[in-house]
């Protein structure tokens, strides 16, 4: 019987407790975009540890594969008619890998520490007037003046998700990280066998109760099928398409495109896309620092800037890759390109005209690139040979964080006036 291997070219690790392992097997064998070093979920919005918080900890809602709000931990949920007060009711049987229930004292402390912590958790706190435990299941949310994204921000999939932990832990200074690992959700983090550096370890949760709706998205029944998980640390891209390719991992989360030909010839290997709503390339001015704290500028580099010619250079392969203009995402409920009309596409006689009117001295800039990322950041310079032909003259600096960027630019004697990520 021939196994088969899955590789995914992005994903969210969700689709990790739903996929069979091979029928013979029970541990399932990733490659992850980057290894974990920080286990606490609201302290670092680096997507691996967001993945690794939805492996351990469950959500009182999530959002499905059409980005709407389900309950997920919340049985069912009510409220008032003045919009002010939101009662929510847990399902039954839900536990903590100690084997204590999951009660409403430990969601109440789970909001207020990470309310304290992420930027829309603190916005919505800024609504709450109290929150209330009715009793050991129920508990109340009740604002100071009706706020319309409540379930919305319970149920948002980015960093830092609002996961539910015991109250004991949970109580933690928002300051300071967290010593224990316990969840509810689907696995349970092996303390002993992680290896920063070399793996993370996670075991089946045999206690976890999955929601009776098909899995959609980050909602639904999340079913783990696999007894073991071991996100192995490989860096080298060429040596964990190797390892697939030999029968020695089962996973790789985020492939390089140019390596994807290579995969695709081998019958044994499945790729597959399973957030079709992708990444976005973000490139991000400092309004502080010149040239881009005046808006004619900002303005020009959007005109002289080209979606088709960076993607190219990233991605290569249209199968890949879309064009949009939307700040809020293509194919998302709020997908939008109000206002970018004309941006976006290379027009760099408009662009000069901008320039000359902003008074631009012809001064260099620093574009400051994390490699971090999920995805390639622009190996081909595409930003920079669209700015050059506007006569926006800038020079990018690579480095791993806001502070290391700063100084790269620094070594420069120019400011950080602009950054990228994805």
């Amino acid at each position: 019987m021939v196994r088969l291997r899955t590789l995914l070219a992005a994903t969210f690790v969700a689709v990790l407790a739903c996929i069979a392992g091979p029928a013979n097997a029970k541990t399932l064998r990733a490659v992850m975009h980057s290894d974990i070093k920080i286990l606490d979920p609201i302290w670092t919005t680096a997507n691996i540890v967001r993945n690794h918080g939805y492996m351990v900890w469950d959500t009182l809602f999530a959002m499905d594969e059409k980005l709407q709000v389900q309950p997920q931990m919340v049985d069912r949920w009510e409220l008032s008619p003045d919009r002010l007060i939101y009662t929510f009711t847990l399902r039954d049987k839900l536990k903590w890998h100690d084997g204590q229930p999951v009660t409403s004292a430990d969601c109440i402390a789970s909001l207020k520490r990470w309310g304290a912590k992420d930027f829309m958790g603190q916005k919505l706190m800024s609504f709450v007037d109290r929150m209330e435990v009715l009793d050991d299941k129920t508990f109340r949310l009740i604002l100071k003046e009706p706020y319309g994204l409540v379930l919305d921000s319970l149920a948002k999939p980015g960093s830092s998700v609002p996961f539910m932990m015991p109250k004991r832990i949970a109580e933690t200074d928002p300051g300071t990280q967290i010593k224990e690992i316990v969840g509810s959700g689907p696995f349970i983090f092996k303390k002993d066998e992680w290896k920063p550096g070399e793996k993370i370890v996670y075991v089946r949760n045999p206690d976890y109760v999955p929601r009776a709706e098909p899995p959609s998205g980050l909602a639904g029944g999340k079913i783990a099928k696999v007894d073991r998980v071991e996100w192995l640390a490989i860096p080298d891209h060429m040596t964990a398409v190797n390892a697939l390719l030999a029968g020695e991992i089962d996973y790789i989360e985020a492939p390089p495109h140019d390596l994807l030909p290579l995969l695709k010839a081998d019958r044994n290997v499945a790729v597959k896309v399973y957030n079709t709503i992708g990444a976005q390339y973000v490139f991000r001015w400092n309004w502080l620092q010149p040239p881009f704290d005046n808006p004619k500028i900002r303005r020009a580099a959007l005109y002289a800037l080209n979606p088709k010619d960076f993607l190219e250079g990233v991605v290569g392969d249209p199968a890949y890759y879309r064009l949009c203009k939307a700040m809020f995402v293509c194919g998302t409920p709020l997908e939008t390109d109000a206002g970018m009309s004309g941006l976006l596409e290379s027009n760099f006689s408009k662009s000069k005209a901008l320039l000359k009117e902003a008074g631009y001295d012809g001064a260099r800039s620093c574009c400051c690139i994390r490699p971090t990322s999920m995805c390639s950041p622009m190996p081909d310079r595409s930003p920079g040979r669209c700015w050059k032909r506007a006569a926006l003259r800038w020079r990018l600096c690579r480095s791993t964080s806001r502070q290391s960027c700063r100084a790269a630019c620094a070594r420069q004697r120019r400011p950080m006036a602009a950054g990228a990520a994805s």
